[in-house]
């Protein structure tokens, strides 16, 4: 195993947690936390001790995402049998960026499949608990995961190289995407506009306010960027639409009483 390859994985996996979370918590949780706390999902703020947990277990799932990243990037016993390819002409630029969207379909649809798995009461306490006792989840939360869970996520990879014709790069911004829309996901903030969870597009596309739930009440709300499969299973909360416009709607003139969590 070369380990300065492995670390340097792990190095940029950290990096663009790392930053990423920063970035959200000094704009909404320290900067403009007074001036948007109305804004809240849940008016309450995560406690010291809920950052502690959610940072200790993301280090831990970053050094397991980077240990299967290296095995199926740089590890050649492994590698060979993958369908990574060096040169982008060999498959083309048209493949290229619809690989994209091939892998956005592919990850959500594991995703839900293997969320709503894991939420079974004979695992559920063994793989999923971690990330559920962030209840009021931060950004940090985005990859607090309990270790079995951790595999379980990156699961995702060996699906991709053994499966599609992929690029280094595909999975480097890939998975750069993806850990901003969980950490907008984690957020507590809605950004998404008033009204758009019941437009044509936004319907089915996953929010904020959708996960926030999904934290809340540990059921239904399972997807990750899309929601047809909540909708098509039937799994999307009742209230989903209704507290998504409440959240919206609120007014700083109107600023609720902070939640007792």
């Amino acid at each position: 195993m070369n380990w300065e390859v492995y670390f340097k994985i792990v190095r940029a996996i950290g990096i663009r947690y790392f930053v990423l979370a920063l970035i959200a918590t000094v704009l909404f949780y320290w900067l403009f936390q007074k001036k948007w706390q109305f804004k809240k999902i849940q008016t309450a703020l995560p406690k010291a001790s809920d950052y502690t947990r959610e940072i200790g277990y993301s280090i831990i799932t970053i050094f397991i995402f980077g240990f299967i990243g290296y095995l199926l990037h740089f590890y050649q016993p492994v590698v060979q049998y993958t369908l990574q390819y060096k040169d982008i002409h060999a498959y083309g630029w048209a493949w290229y960026f619809a690989a994209f969207i091939v892998m956005l379909i592919v990850h959500d649809t594991y995703f839900y499949w293997t969320h709503r798995l894991m939420h079974h009461p004979k695992i559920f306490k063994y793989l999923h608990l971690v990330h559920h006792k962030s209840t009021n989840p931060s950004p940090w939360a985005a990859y607090a995961f309990h270790p079995l869970e951790a595999v379980v996520e990156a699961g995702i990879l060996p699906v991709f190289v053994f499966t599609l014709p992929l690029h280094l790069t595909h999975t480097f911004f890939f998975f750069f995407i993806m850990i901003v829309y969980n950490v907008y996901g984690h957020l507590g903030y809605e950004l998404y506009p008033k009204g758009f969870s019941k437009s044509k597009v936004g319907k089915w596309i996953n929010t904020s306010v959708n996960h926030n739930q999904h934290h809340r009440y540990f059921k239904g709300n399972y997807g990750l960027y899309f929601l047809w499969w909540d909708r098509w299973m039937d799994t999307l909360r009742n209230d989903y639409d209704t507290r998504f416009e409440e959240v919206k709607g609120r007014k700083k003139e109107n600023e609720m009483v902070v939640e007792v969590m």
